[in-house]
């Protein structure tokens, strides 16, 4: 019962969305931009409305673009249902694994093991963004490129964990993608997935203990009030993905395709260049609030690299197959 009424609230709920955006779609120039997560005044949510500005300002205000923010059209999963029917023509998101799994290779653990490998990856040209860029076309959504954010971590209250054995009984939320549960469970943590809209909800009732799916920003952000702990487990690289409705790009005149790829281009720099920076800065800024914040050695990350490597990987090989997971060992970060 309690899963055909999850399923029914899905179905309205992206019934509404649909309905919502077609009322305002009636202009065959009006684009409509959301994003997954992030509110207005958030990073993701400045890019996202900053994008918008671009295209309206290169078409000289030929083309409007309509931006929703973060749940204003439903959760994860159903905004990124929407981007793939059509409905949301432009999205920056962190991408779902239902349509095809092997959008789980931006979730491989341990790919990358430091900024300076990680850019050199998901920049144009790289290794891990051709991967990306051959997936998301066969599900119908035009690759921009990547948003990066960087190296993600655990946000926990009452007790941290800087090693595998440390970790046993605290349980973390992990995104509701393959092979989030998996990497904390090798890391050492009992975990729960959970869309990113209930998160809040699961720290403050204690159905969780922490968060493991984000770099600091978004604990900060959302949690601080909940968390005391963030320590930079570095399981994944974090990055956002700038793409487009694949329908929606080809109805486009290329001019109007022209301005929405140099708009893209634009956001995905400035966050190249700025990922870093933001990243730290809000490092300091979750210990001024009062989070502890740790950063575990080399030898800690090599610890929790070859767990994830030899527990995950082998089942990433099922389920999005040994050619690509080939390619990641040839060129994942030495332990």
């Amino acid at each position: 019962m309690k899963g055909i009424q999850t399923k029914l609230k899905t179905l309205v709920s992206t019934a509404v969305a649909t309905a919502c955006l077609m009322s305002a779609s009636a202009d065959a120039l009006t684009l409509r931009l959301a994003t997954d997560s992030g509110t207005a005044g958030s990073p993701a949510g400045d890019a996202l409305k900053k994008w918008g500005e671009l295209i309206e300002q290169k078409s000289d205000g030929e083309i409007e673009a309509r931006v929703y923010y973060q749940n204003e059209l439903g959760g994860q999963q159903e905004v990124f249902d929407l981007h793939v029917a059509g409905d949301v023509d432009v999205m920056l998101n962190w991408p779902m694994t239902s349509y095809d799994k092997r959008i789980g290779v931006i979730y491989t653990p341990y790919m990358t093991l430091s900024w300076d490998e990680a850019l050199k990856a998901y920049s144009p040209g790289g290794w891990v963004n051709n991967m990306l860029g051959g997936v998301y076309q066969d599900i119908g959504l035009k690759f921009f490129g990547p948003w990066p954010e960087g190296f993600n971590g655990v946000g926990s209250r009452g007790k941290y964990a800087l090693n595998i054995e440390d970790a046993e009984g605290l349980k973390v939320r992990t995104m509701t993608v393959f092979p989030a549960p998996q990497t904390m469970q090798a890391l050492g943590y009992q975990t729960a997935a959970i869309d990113w809209g209930e998160v809040y909800t699961a720290l403050q009732t204690g159905v969780v203990d922490g968060e493991a799916g984000n770099v600091i920003y978004w604990d900060y952000e959302y949690f601080r009030d909940s968390l005391d702990y963030f320590v930079q487990t570095k399981h994944f690289f974090m990055t956002g993905v700038l793409s487009m409705n694949s329908d929606s790009w080809e109805s486009m005149s290329e001019e109007e395709q022209k301005i929405v790829q140099e708009a893209a281009n634009e956001i995905m720099n400035d966050q190249f260049k700025a990922a870093k920076e933001q990243d730290d800065h809000y490092i300091a800024e979750a210990q001024k609030a009062g989070m502890e914040y740790f950063e575990p050695s080399d030898e800690q990350i090599r610890e929790f690299a070859k767990a994830a490597r030899e527990q995950v990987w082998p089942l990433m090989d099922d389920e999005i197959g040994s050619e690509i997971m080939d390619v990641i060992r040839e060129n994942a970060s030495p332990l």
